[in-house]
């Protein structure tokens, strides 16, 4: 009887070793599987932690105040507004005494303290946008206090469920979208609150960033890869910008202290500085993003270029360039995300600031959504929880917004071959 060759199928040291490895590869997928739903299991449980704290950011709790301006003795010229800057129409009217008393008349002694500190801004308005409403009793509106806000959406004290309880059997509170969150800026009370100033500052910094990084970064791994001679110093500068894409973010936080604020006295807080830290902290991705993108270019489109006659600069910025584009964009991507992300090199250069209005331009004292984000998670009042949430879900759509922009210019300019 002749002898079965090693590799017989049908012998039974073969199927026990064939039935091992379909063992060992269905372990594999399972563990890949696991994986998975592990990530998928964290990342759900972030997104539902964020949206049910952050959709009541986007919310605000209201109580209908009813007022008798001729009682308040407020006697304000109706066509004064017609003339004149309704603020300083109003200036003088003192309006917070007459919000204090029309909450005391409604609601009892504690009425003021169920009333926010944004009521003014809302019967500022009523009164610019009606000014008949000066010469007779109405009800207006107002935002409602933070620890009745918090407590109408179920998350506030007994005393202030309480109270909630009596205001809802009154009928005069009431919810709907707050509007001002994304119209206004930072402030001391949760209730009036907005996030414009930090996506302003957030928008007007990461333009600075990409206008720097990314014309310096992509003529950089031009250089670098088509015209710089192959030598010591040339591997050098190479090694020099692969540690400075791995170098701590605060590390570029305190360069761009010491250099454009001590030495070339830029203003504190501004975009332009934030700006230019960052871009020297995206400009390392790029330029190695960049020379990859440019070398997986294959190289007989330079010499079909160079054949039918095209001078070298025409080779680069004709041919290679554009082939490289995605691949460019694709670093590009990478670098602006982290750089939207980062805290601690703008903390350095003094983004940390209260602002309390827009900035108008990109000298003017700022702040970012990332820093936003730490200063109101730091504050004691229950009523920033929310509001940091809601951040949190406003950075992820401006980052979102970014990368979308960015990768379909990427598809756009892609080419195959």
């Amino acid at each position: 009887m002749a002898a079965r060759a090693p590799t017989d199928w049908t012998s039974d040291a073969m199927r026990r070793r064939i039935a091992r490895r379909y063992a060992a590869e269905r372990r594999f997928k399972l563990l890949g599987l696991v994986a998975i739903l592990i990530s998928a299991g964290f990342l759900a449980f972030l997104l539902v932690t964020m949206a049910a704290n952050g959709l009541r950011g986007f919310s605000r709790t209201e109580i209908a105040l009813p007022i008798d301006f001729q009682r308040a003795a407020i006697f304000v010229d109706p066509q004064a507004f017609r003339l004149g800057n309704p603020d300083q129409v109003l200036a003088g009217a003192n309006l917070p005494a007459a919000i204090d008393k029309a909450a005391q008349e409604a609601f009892g002694p504690d009425g003021a303290r169920l009333i926010s500190g944004g009521a003014v801004r809302a019967v500022r308005d009523a009164i610019v946008a009606d000014p008949t409403i000066l010469s007779r009793k109405t009800t207006i509106a107002v935002p409602a206090a933070e620890g009745i806000d918090v407590a109408a959406k179920g998350k506030g004290s007994a005393a202030d469920e309480a109270r909630v309880a009596k205001l809802r059997q009154a009928g005069v509170l009431s919810s709907g979208i707050n509007w001002s969150f994304l119209s206004a800026s930072d402030g001391t009370d949760p209730t009036v609150v907005g996030i414009w100033g930090a996506l302003k500052g957030s928008l007007l910094t990461m333009a600075i960033t990409l206008a720097l990084s990314f014309p310096i970064g992509v003529f950089a791994a031009l250089y670098l890869e088509e015209y710089a001679p192959r030598n010591r110093w040339t591997d050098l500068i190479e090694v020099s910008i692969n540690n400075l894409a791995a170098v701590p973010s605060i590390i570029f936080g305190l360069l761009g202290l010491a250099i454009f604020l001590n030495m070339m006295n830029l203003p504190r807080s501004a975009p332009l500085v934030g700006g230019l830290t960052l871009a020297l902290m995206t400009m390392p991705v790029i330029v190695i993003a960049g020379r990859n993108a440019i070398k997986a270019v294959p190289p007989s489109i330079r010499d079909a270029a160079l054949g039918i006659g095209a001078s070298p600069v025409q080779v680069v910025f004709h041919h290679v360039l554009p082939l490289a584009l995605p691949g460019i964009l694709t670093g590009t991507i990478i670098g602006m995300a982290r750089a939207l992300g980062e805290t601690a090199p703008l903390l350095m250069i003094g983004m940390r600031a209260f602002v309390a209005s827009p900035p108008g331009g990109i000298t003017d004292p700022a702040t970012v959504l990332p820093v936003q984000i730490f200063l109101w998670s730091d504050e004691v009042g229950r009523g920033f929880v929310e509001k940091t949430s809601a951040a949190i879900i406003v950075l992820l759509l401006f980052l979102l917004t970014m990368n979308s922009i960015a990768i379909y210019l990427r598809n756009k300019f892609e080419k195959k071959w």
